[in-house]
Order: C-alpha cells, then sequence, then structure tokens
C-alpha cells in the first residue's frame, strides 16, 4: 500500500522542503504567539515586572514541554528510518513508546515542579519586586504542561509522518485561542497575571484536543494497547537521539537561569525583562529558519533509512542555502527595525503608576541594542542549526549530542560568566554572536567531513 510518507523518498529535495518548511514555519510563527502575546499583553497592560515574572518561570516550564519535543524528534528519527524501511510495525512500536515515555516522564517533572515551587522560583532569579506576579503564574502554567509536552511529541510525529499541514493546525489553533483568551482574560475581565496564565492552559488544551483528534482519525499510525508498553531496545534507541534534543533544550534553560541570575546581580530587573523580549523576538523572528530546519529532519531520516544518500547530501545543501537567504533577511530587519519591536511589548499609555512608566521608559532605552548585539551573527546560525538536525536525523547519537551542546553549554555559559565580570550586562549580550560564530565553525568542520565520509553515491 502506498503511504503519504513515500514522497519523501521520490519527490523533489525542493518541493518536498517547500512542502514540509512552510507549513513548519506558518506553525512555529503561530505557535511562538502563545509565548509573545502573553508577554506583549502583560508588558502592556500590567508592566515591565510582568515580563520580568514570566521570564524567569520560562526554564522550568521549557525543561518539562522539553522531554515531549525530545522525545517527538528522537523518537520520529527511530520512526522516518522504519517507514523509509518499510518496517510498519517497528514505526507502531515506537509511536507507542513514545506516548507512554512522554505522559511519564513530564508528569512526574511537572509534579515535582509544583511540590518544590517556592524553592524554584527564587533559584530561578526572581526577587521580591516580581516574586509574587512569578508564582502566580508558574502556578497555573505547569497544571497544564503534560498537555504541552505530549503535544511537542505528537507534531514531531505528525511531521515524521508526512503530513505536515496537520502539525502546522495544531501550532496554530492553540495559538489563536491563546489571543482571544488573553485579551478576554487580562483586559475585559482584568484578571492580571492569573488571566495570562489561564489563558496559556487553555491553548494547550486546545492543542492537546486537536493532536488527540489528528491520532484517532486521520493518522496512518494506529496503534494498539500492546504498542504503549515500553520496550528496552526500542525506549533505548529513542532515549539515545532523544537525549540529544533534552540535553539542548535542558543547557538552554540553565543558560537562562543563568542569564536571569547575572542579569540580576549585574544590573536589575528592568535587565531581565530586556532579556525577556529578546528572547520572545529570537523565537518569532527566527520562525522560518527554524521550519526549513524542521522540515529538514525527516526528509534526511527517510532518505538514509533508504539508503538514498545523494537526496540526503541535496537535502543539507539546499536546506542551508534557504534559510540562510532566511537568515540574512531577518538579520536585516532586527538591525533596522529594533526599536519598532521592542515598542511593541512597552505601553507609554496614560493610567499607569508612575513607577511602571518610567520602567518602561527605561526597558525602551536599554533593549534595542541589546537586541542588535544578540542577533549579530544571525547569517551564520544556518549551518550550526542544519548540521545538528543531520546528525540527528541520521542516528548519530554523540555528534549530534556534542553538536547540541556546542553553543550554549560550550561556548555561551562560560562566555556569560566571564564577560560580564569585565563589562558589566553589555558582556551578556556580546556573548551570544561571539558564541554563534564559534559554534558555527565547530559545527561546520564536522558536517563537511560527515559529508564526504557518510553520503558516498549507491
Amino acid at each position: 500500500m502506498k503511504k503519504n510518507s513515500d514522497s519523501l523518498g521520490t519527490a523533489s529535495i525542493s518541493s518536498l522542503l517547500v512542502k514540509q518548511a512552510v507549513p513548519a514555519s506558518i506553525g512555529i510563527l503561530v505557535m511562538s504567539l502563545n509565548m509573545i502575546v502573553d508577554t506583549i499583553f502583560v508588558g502592556r497592560w500590567i508592566g515591565p515586572l510582568a515580563i520580568s515574572a514570566i521570564t524567569v518561570v520560562i526554564p522550568v516550564t521549557f525543561f518539562i514541554a522539553a522531554i515531549g519535543l525530545a522525545v517527538g524528534i528522537g523518537g520520529s528519527s527511530v520512526l522516518s528510518r522504519a517507514l523509509g524501511a518499510n518496517d510498519d510495525d517497528k514505526a507502531l512500536r515506537v509511536f507507542g513508546n513514545q506516548i507512554t515515555l512522554t505522559f511519564l516522564t513530564s508528569g512526574i517533572l511537572a509534579f515535582l515542579g509544583l511540590v518544590f515551587q517556592d524553592f524554584l522560583i527564587d533559584f530561578f532569579g526572581a526577587d521580591d519586586s516580581f516574586r509574587d506576579l512569578a508564582l502566580t503564574y508558574y502556578r497555573i502554567v505547569l497544571y497544564g504542561i503534560v498537555m504541552l509536552a505530549m503535544c511537542m511529541m505528537g507534531n514531531s510525529v505528525i511531521r515524521a509522518e508526512g503530513k505536515p499541514k496537520f502539525a502546522m493546525y495544531a501550532m496554530m489553533l492553540p495559538a489563536i485561542g491563546n489571543i482571544g483568551m488573553d485579551y478576554v482574560l487580562i483586559n475585559v475581565l482584568n484578571m492580571g497575571m492569573a488571566g495570562a496564565a489561564w489563558a496559556t492552559f487553555i491553548s494547550y488544551a486546545i492543542c492537546f484536543s486537536f493532536i488527540l483528534w489528528f491520532f484517532v482519525f486521520k493518522s496512518e499510525l494506529r496503534i494498539s494497547f500492546h504498542c504503549l508498553k515500553l520496550k528496552k531496545k526500542i525506549v533505548s534507541e529513542i532515549s539515545g537521539l532523544s537525549f540529544v534534543t533534552l540535553a539542548r533544550q535542558g543547557v538552554i534553560a540553565v543558560l537562562t537561569i543563568l542569564l536571569n541570575n547575572v542579569l540580576i546581580n549585574t544590573g536589575d530587573a528592568i535587565d531581565v525583562a530586556s532579556y525577556g523580549i529578546i528572547s520572545r523576538v529570537l523565537m518569532f523572528a527566527l520562525f522560518p529558519v527554524i521550519g526549513v530546519n524542521q522540515g529538514f529532519m525527516p526528509i534526511a531520516g527517510y532518505n538514509f533509512g533508504a539508503n538514498k544518500y545523494g537526496r540526503v547530501r541535496e537535502a543539507i545543501n539546499k536546506s542551508i542555502m534557504y534559510s540562510g537567504i532566511l537568515a540574512l533577511l531577518i538579520f536585516a530587519g532586527i538591525m533596522i527595525f529594533s526599536e519598532e519591536f521592542v515598542s511593541i511589548f512597552i505601553s507609554d499609555r496614560g493610567g499607569q503608576e508612575a513607577g511602571s512608566l518610567a520602567d518602561s521608559a527605561q526597558l525602551l532605552k536599554r533593549t534595542p541594542d541589546a537586541l542588535r548585539w544578540v542577533f549579530a551573527a544571525t547569517p551564520v546560525i544556518v549551518i550550526q542549526l542544519i548540521g545538528g538536525s543531520y546528525f540527528q536525523a541520521i542516528g548519530r547519537v554523540v555528534p549530534a549530542l556534542l553538536l547540541s551542546l556546542t553553543k550554549q553549554g560550550f561556548f555561551l555559559i562560560p562566555l556569560v560568566l566571564i564577560l560580564p565580570n569585565y563589562y558589566g550586562v553589555f558582556g551578556v549580550w556580546i556573548s551570544f554572536p561571539i558564541a554563534d560564530v564559534l559554534s558555527t565553525l565547530v559545527t561546520g568542520y564536522y558536517l563537511n567531513n560527515s559529508v564526504k565520509k557518510d553520503l558516498l553515491e549507491t
């Protein structure tokens, strides 16, 4: 029987990248609104300290959601290669084990996160000026974090199955719901920080409902109950590749905690809010580059599993070319319009307290230049992204793990620990482009060697 995924091995690479990357990019764009809209609304309707509160909560919610992302990406690498080799039984067992692993792991972490909430909020860098706001947001969002983890896992599987449009819908629907609920709960019902949190919770529920509907009615992967039972060999294969994504996301969470604490100690809560804005702009602005990267992975994994190495090499080259063009356009936009991007998050309307208006003025003064420095090396990061994803897509755990940790773990964290001692808050911002350049050089070296060695024509 011809499956939808068969086209990954036969259609032209350019058309496949468009088919996979465009929906992924649109989905990422809209899904990023789940976080960026929260930040805009709380910044304009509650105040800059509310942005600081959301920023210190992100590491724990980010890490738990990353469980689903890790199991999804790692397991889908195994699943894509199984589909490429026409091993449907293995594909079903892999998917079933992904469901069980994601639910159990994220559920345990969510429970522990609620038990130790007071300690974690302080550890993440909250100070007395916004601690209560952070706790309010944290508690409510964590109630729904298991649903988000399941959504992240399911979305990767949908793409691996060759149905990127449904993956796009799964990201768009909750974002649209979040926008509407944010407006109602924060602005109309005046629920403040709790309103922002409940709007996010509802968006998770919308996404989970859609993912569940897809796998019940639309998926080719019709698993039975026995597929949910964990199998040591499959769990080992999924875990090895999932650990790559989890390690990367875990290091990002550690980096965020470190940045929050360094910015509080070197600067103040306004600098934490600046980083909160920058991190949202990073997520928002890079959506097309990340979309190409996500579209590349199932193509590379399927064709590597089918021993079509020439197609894998072509996918690498075209993914780097397309995402490089997009990265140049993003770089130009940030350099020219940084003030405009920052002003979206800040209110200058009357009715706010004098202190909040003063905070807003400081935030608008400090953040644009910081944003430019963080994006300064954007044109070169595409090699870093595609290179790391290539090793993960073909099942090479060790290089995928090491390269995934290169930017944040090996370069950015040490730079953030060292440079602020000499340059203050400015040392934080210049750490980003330095880490981008260094990690790109390392990734490019290993990617070039692997292409020459492993992707010979057959």
